[in-house]
């Protein structure tokens, strides 16, 4: 399912029918739902493809059928958590080679005491979609990938107005064409909190992001004359900062932070560069809320070539009524590859917007619907794409 479409569609399910009941409860504390969404899409490009020969454009009508089971645990209870399953079944009108049976399952816990918060999480995707990075447009394919993932994070207040947190997160990413690269991140940030008023506090922090490439042999068979250690570098990124989380007035609350990131690689020189890591919320109205986020990082593309990622997003959602409600927002990733082996030194441009609408039927069903547009501007005009979706969907949780 196309990557936006589906969290729109997850998101908006959640957020509808969070009062269901149960069809099953499961001892005390513990609630078994049934969950699906049913959907439909007209997408005018699915490979994310140029256009151009050897890279043709395919539209096509798919269908979207994606049951599954929610375990929700320790109602009340200072550890509380769900176990989700999912089975997504994506059937293409005409293209028929491009259908996909995919399973994820999530795990999602958290403690709170009142001095001491923790989270954990363990997860795992198969995915069979195209993005900005990944477009299988030489042969014709989506890109099939499989991701799982665990974190861990906690915090413990070691005063009246200071606190510690740290976490652990891990993700390995397993792409089945040979022209990607497995790779292994695992990524540390620790942080010191303090309270610099009862809704603001201050922090200084650091985070460590290792990341491992696993079959750069694959590379490097694809082009045998380009030195092997150029070919998807492992990298170590350290992010020094500074920042703020909380209630910055009554109706902007977040986070920010601020500092100093350097890249280390196998085979490159250190670089650095502005590191920014923002989300933030304001309370336009009682019912209309503006959603920004803004960051500046390195990356590492599929191909295993060195990136840095400038991010910025925004997006509008307001209630209009009790059943209705709808948002629209606007996202740009500005990407910079440096010089490599394989790659000129260049600057891309990728923009999505997105204009939704959900209708609450009732406590168990909820229809969205979703306008999806991508524009990706290149120096390489092979790599240049636009893409228009439209979806509707219906939600369900029993």
């Amino acid at each position: 399912m196309n990557k936006t479409i589906r969290y729109v569609l997850i998101s908006a399910a959640a957020a509808a029918v969070s009062q269901a009941a149960p069809f099953l409860a499961v001892g005390d504390g513990a609630e078994l739902f049934a969950t699906g969404v049913l959907g439909v899409r007209a997408d005018d490009n699915v490979l994310l493809a140029s256009g151009q020969r050897g890279s043709p454009e395919k539209d096509d009508i798919i269908f979207d059928v994606v049951p599954g089971l929610e375990l929700d645990f320790g109602k009340n209870a200072q550890w509380q958590g769900s176990v989700t399953v999912q089975e997504t079944f994506n059937r293409y009108l005409d293209n028929k080679d491009l259908d996909a049976d995919l399973f994820s399952g999530d795990l999602v816990t958290k403690y709170d005491d009142g001095k001491a918060k923790a989270n954990f999480n363990v997860g795992y995707h198969a995915l069979n979609q195209n993005t900005a990075d990944v477009r299988g447009t030489v042969d014709g394919r989506l890109v099939r990938r499989d991701i799982t993932s665990a974190a861990a994070s906690g915090e413990v207040v070691i005063s009246e107005i200071a606190s510690v947190g740290a976490g652990l997160t891990y993700s390995h990413e397993n792409y089945h064409p040979i022209n990607y690269v497995d790779s292994d991140t695992t990524t540390l940030p620790i942080n010191f909190y303090y309270k610099w008023t009862p809704k603001l506090d201050l922090s200084a922090g650091f985070q460590y992001r290792n990341y491992q490439v696993q079959n750069r042999g694959d590379l490097r068979a694809l082009n045998p004359t380009v030195d092997p250690r150029a070919i998807g570098p492992n990298s170590q990124d350290y992010f020094y900062n500074i920042g703020a989380r909380g209630e910055f007035t009554p109706k902007l609350t977040g986070k920010v932070a601020v500092g100093y990131t350097q890249r280390k690689t196998s085979y490159f020189p250190n670089r650095d560069l502005l590191g920014v890591d923002s989300s933030l919320a304001f309370e336009v109205s009682p019912k209309t809320t503006l959603q920004a986020g803004l960051s500046n990082d390195f990356g590492t593309s599929p191909q295993g070539e060195q990136q840095k990622n400038l991010t910025a997003n925004l997006l509008a959602s307001t209630k209009l009524t009790e059943q209705w409600s709808a948002n629209a927002g606007i996202s740009y990733r500005g990407i910079s590859y440096g010089s490599t082996a394989t790659r000129g030194g260049r600057n891309d441009d990728y923009w999505e917007g997105t204009l939704g609408a959900a209708y609450v039927l009732n406590a168990n069903i909820r229809l969205v619907g979703a306008y999806v547009y991508r524009t990706y501007k290149s120096d390489l005009a092979s790599s240049e794409f636009d893409n228009n979706v439209f979806s509707i969907a219906a939600n369900l949780r029993y």
